[in-house]
């Protein structure tokens, strides 16, 4: 809310961008207490989850959908004061299908190196070496378990965290294939 109004309402960029930063900041604390707590109790819960997947989210591709919504509210609230010639480049260039398509890749790839990165964390704190963690990727009868004995997660939590992120993968794959394979506008040469 603060950063919203001194942002707009008061056209103060810096004193919003500190907003944004504590906010940020406070939330990055919350997240860090919350694995401490973990690392206490051996027990997690879904918002300990949450807040943490919101602050990698906020540090990775939350920037350039920040970014991308600023640009889109300075353009609805007032195009003639609040952006820049800069700012009508990089919208008009966010267009491109090429440029969206590279991004998506990108933006992709990133979503399945930390998926796969927190499987292989989720697989260690479940307490499985290499052996146990390569016959569950090669026998994936488990993957249609409801409850968390069948399957290589320690407990409930890992488990429906990685169900519910698997699922969002799969929506994301879709997604960001939709334009990575778009189809492109050639330009006529010569014409």
């Amino acid at each position: 809310m603060l950063f919203g109004y001194s942002r707009y309402k008061l056209k103060k960029t810096q004193l919003s961008i500190g907003f944004i930063i504590a906010f940020i900041a406070l939330t990055g604390f919350e997240a860090v207490l919350a694995w401490y707590v973990f690392a206490r109790t051996g027990e997690i819960a879904a918002f300990q989850i949450i807040v943490s997947l919101f602050v990698l989210y906020a540090l990775t591709f939350g920037f350039h959908d920040f970014k991308r919504l600023d640009r889109w509210m300075r353009k609805k609230i007032d195009a003639d004061r609040l952006l820049t010639t800069k700012d009508y480049e990089v919208m008009a260039r966010q267009k491109d299908p090429t440029v969206q398509a590279k991004h998506y890749l990108v933006t992709w790839m990133t979503h399945v190196a930390v998926f796969l990165s927190v499987q292989v964390l989720f697989f260690g704190l479940s307490g499985l070496d290499i052996h146990d963690s390569a016959n569950y990727l090669t026998d994936l009868d488990w993957l249609g378990s409801e409850s968390y004995e069948a399957t290589p997660y320690d407990n409930q939590t890992f488990h429906s965290v990685s169900m519910i992120w698997g699922i969002i993968l799969v929506v994301d794959t879709i997604v960001s294939a939709t334009y990575v394979f778009q189809k492109k506008d050639k330009k006529k040469r010569g014409a």
